[in-house]
């Protein structure tokens, strides 16, 4: 849970005026109804999850009127399974996220992609934040233009949360699954064809 923290910190901070913020919101509400639907279910159990995120994607497009930033931020807020991380840093505060209504999100979550990786954890929780990673790195990598900021972010988020949150340590799964939104953001630069299960593909590479 912690490993999102610094991550949704960094980009609901980025300078985003009231209308930003609020047409944001409502790509999240409507890409969030998107994952609790049946529709979505049926994708995931036919085609496999990996095919799934690339729904996730394609739909969002579709919302954001094929706007890939737009679109690559909307999911990393839809797809994040908490509506309020705890931050510690000097002291504890919870810190609201971006976020569906209440029954929405709880559906949400139940159909949110957990054991898409070879590794995934077989558990009820799975790797259901890793989407959330991914489609992070790939938003920053996208936006990027002037250097390098996806890896920087990346491991400024690791190393900061090694240092200041309880019982957690640098996870190397993550900066993998960042690594591969990364290269998907930047890849859709020249190929705004390209789909999530692509790279996620070459997770054991």
């Amino acid at each position: 849970m912690k490993k999102l923290t610094f991550l949704l910190l960094i980009l609901l901070n980025i300078n985003f005026s009231f209308p930003q913020r609020s047409h944001l919101s409502s790509n999240v509400q409507e890409i969030s109804e998107f994952i609790a639907s049946e529709t979505f279910l049926s994708i995931k159990n036919q085609l496999g999850e990996l095919q799934s995120i690339d729904s996730l994607y394609v739909t969002a497009l579709r919302i954001t009127g094929n706007n890939i930033q737009d679109a690559l931020l909307a999911l990393t807020f839809a797809a994040v399974p908490y509506k309020i991380v705890p931050v510690h840093f000097l002291f504890r505060f919870n810190y609201p996220l971006l976020s569906a209504d209440d029954s929405t999100f709880q559906l949400k979550n139940k159909n949110l992609p957990k054991y898409f990786l070879p590794d995934s954890p077989q558990n009820a929780f799975g790797d259901e934040d890793k989407v959330a990673h991914f489609f992070g790195s790939a938003f920053i990598a996208y936006t990027s233009q002037v250097f390098d900021l996806t890896k920087a972010i990346g491991y400024f988020v690791e190393v900061i949360e090694e240092n200041f949150t309880p019982e957690n340590h640098i996870d190397l799964r993550d900066l993998k699954i960042n690594a591969l939104g990364e290269a998907f953001g930047k890849n859709l630069h020249t190929n705004n064809k390209m789909v999530p299960s692509f790279f996620l593909k070459k997770y054991q590479q």
